[in-house]
């Protein structure tokens, strides 16, 4: 059995049930060799501290947050730290997808989440961003 690689995903949402809904749809093993650990932050200036402190593998921002948007939190992201995680954003309105390209996210899936959707972009950003991580 190969080794587990662990990672530490950062999930933002003002919402403690949408930062929960994302956990419970990702787990603890989204995929068999990869080991999840959780940062949870409800603000963006944590977001932002968090990631410029490195460690973080993936970022999931809710777009639909407040008084600090992801989607805006993204950008900042791209634009102020050195070494950025991937970032996937959770997007309330189809039409919100377009702002995820000016952001610079890596990836994006529509609210509400979705167990299935939601690990799969997730996957497929943290595979690209590391070792090759089974789907299946």
């Amino acid at each position: 059995m190969p080794e587990s690689r662990r990672v530490t995903v950062l999930v933002y949402s003002s919402s403690a049930t949408t930062r929960s809904k994302v956990i419970g749809a990702l787990g603890v093993h989204p995929a068999p060799e990869l080991d999840v650990t959780y940062a949870e932050v409800t603000t963006g200036a944590e977001v932002v501290a968090r990631c410029d402190a490195g460690g973080i593998d993936l970022a999931i921002l809710d777009g639909e947050a407040a008084p600090t948007g992801g989607i805006g939190l993204c950008r900042q992201l791209k634009d102020e730290l050195d070494a950025p995680p991937p970032v996937l954003l959770l997007v309330g309105r189809r039409d919100d997808a377009w702002l995820a390209t000016w952001a610079r996210a890596e990836g994006v899936t529509p609210h509400p989440v979705d167990a299935v959707r939601t690990t799969e972009a997730a996957l497929r950003l943290l595979t690209a961003a590391g070792s090759t991580v089974a789907t299946h």
